[in-house]
């Protein structure tokens, strides 16, 4: 390869010349864009699968737990769900040319506000191939050019996809370099990228917490990001308890290595005696290994002392911290302590404490009796994501087509001028 200098100024170029075109470009001709390449990866299934062999075989190299190279696995099933996801996109509404209000003006003029693409999206992320698929779908349908930043592990699976991408935008009639793949692994690749916000409007990092630091603090551009998935469930004095049990398994258990994953539960002193025994055995038939506080241990048996970094870990694993609360108000404090700010929970069937609960939590999403798992683009109808956010700006919660979008004022006018 060239001078990784030249290498990534080249790609951020033709990435920016490619957002330009695709900003004039028609939804439908990027929805047929889609079903094609969901049809190329259902065709080249077998292509696919032998690339990500060659991934499979050096995880041992990389050091992979089961656990990380069954993520980065693709098996049949699994792409013919990657090509319904692509189709899944074609589905929702082309966000870019939405006129989002109007204001007709006292001196005749026409104001308003529409939706555009961001530009050119640079997006890093880990492991998993079915993420190459589902990012650049998301970026194209929304207007956006895309520069994709794999981790070594999933390379030549990454590499297979990009290149059946590739030909299947040439093929409908879209810029080629409306995707493309950064082929190098190459650490020093990343930083080059980062200090172009000439050429790149956005970075979303998608990965662990180090990657997500390493980029927040390298990049010349706006961010969107989150650093950890600290999600709790609190079980109010007022809340069903057999809904309460139910909703924290689900929390914990349904998948454990996920951002919207709970880590913390905490009960109120007045339930504390009926709901933690029962809880206890639940998450420990579950395999689940619980720190808590003093009244915690007293009544689950076996349940493990809780350290001031407990409450503050994303586990991502069978382990969870909880606490005994005096109050609701106690409750808010410690989740405004030791929270990050992603997903918080409240089971009651008070509607004071619920939304006192609703308004007093700063996180992107605040759920009232339901697993804090509905955190996601998908539940709560509003497609595929590319990821959740925890900033404030630009977006907030599952981003998805239109949070990959900005907006500009247009004013339509017949000759006004101002006085």
């Amino acid at each position: 390869m060239d001078d990784l200098k030249l290498y990534t100024e080249r790609v951020a170029k033709q990435a920016r010349a490619a957002s330009r075109k695709l900003a004039t470009v028609r939804g439908e001709q990027k929805n047929a864009w889609l079903r094609r390449s969901a049809a190329a990866i259902r065709e080249q299934s077998a292509q696919l699968i032998a690339a990500n062999e060659l991934d499979i075989s050096k995880a041992p190299e990389y050091g992979l737990t089961d656990a990380e190279t069954d993520r980065l696995r693709l098996t049949p099933a699994r792409l013919a769900g990657i090509a319904s996801a692509l189709e899944e996109v074609t589905a929702l509404p082309d966000p870019v040319g939405e006129v989002i209000s109007s204001n007709p003006r006292p001196n005749g003029l026409m104001v308003m506000q529409v939706r555009v693409p961001l530009g050119v999206v640079f997006f890093i992320y880990e492991s998993r191939p079915n993420v190459t698929a589902d990012a650049a779908a998301l970026c194209v349908k929304s207007g956006n050019a895309v520069i994709l930043r794999g981790g070594k592990e999933a390379l030549h699976s990454n590499l297979a996809l990009y290149r059946l991408l590739k030909s299947t935008l040439i093929e409908c009639g879209l810029p080629e370099h409306a995707v493309q793949l950064v082929e190098t692994t190459d650490r020093a690749a990343v930083g080059h990228f980062l200090k172009m916000h000439e050429l790149i409007d956005v970075t979303i990092p998608r990965g662990g917490k180090s990657l997500i630091e390493r980029v927040a603090a390298e990049a010349t551009m706006p961010v969107i990001k989150h650093f950890d998935g600290v999600c709790h469930v609190y079980i109010d004095k007022a809340a069903d308890l057999d809904m309460a049990e139910r909703i924290l398994i689900n929390s914990k258990c349904s998948r454990t290595g996920v951002c919207n994953a709970a880590e913390s539960f905490l009960v109120h002193v007045d339930v504390m005696e009926k709901f933690l025994p029962r809880a206890g055995k639940a998450l420990q038939s579950q395999q689940v290994e619980i720190r808590g506080d003093e009244r915690i241990r007293s009544l689950i048996p076996g349940a493990l002392t809780a350290t001031e970094q407990d409450y503050r870990t994303e586990y991502l694993d069978l382990k969870i911290s909880a606490k005994v609360v005096d109050s609701i108000d106690e409750a808010i404090a410690h989740i405004t302590e030791y929270g990050s700010h992603h997903t918080d929970a409240i089971i009651t069937n008070d509607l004071s404490a619920a939304q006192k609960f609703v308004q007093q939590v700063d996180s992107a999403a605040v759920i009232v009796n339901a697993s804090t798992r509905f955190n996601d683009g998908g539940e709560f109808g509003l497609g595929a994501e590319i990821g959740i956010s925890t900033d404030k700006f630009h977006a907030r919660g599952p981003c998805g087509l239109k949070e990959l979008t900005s907006y500009k004022y247009v004013a339509w006018g017949d000759g006004q001028v101002r006085g």
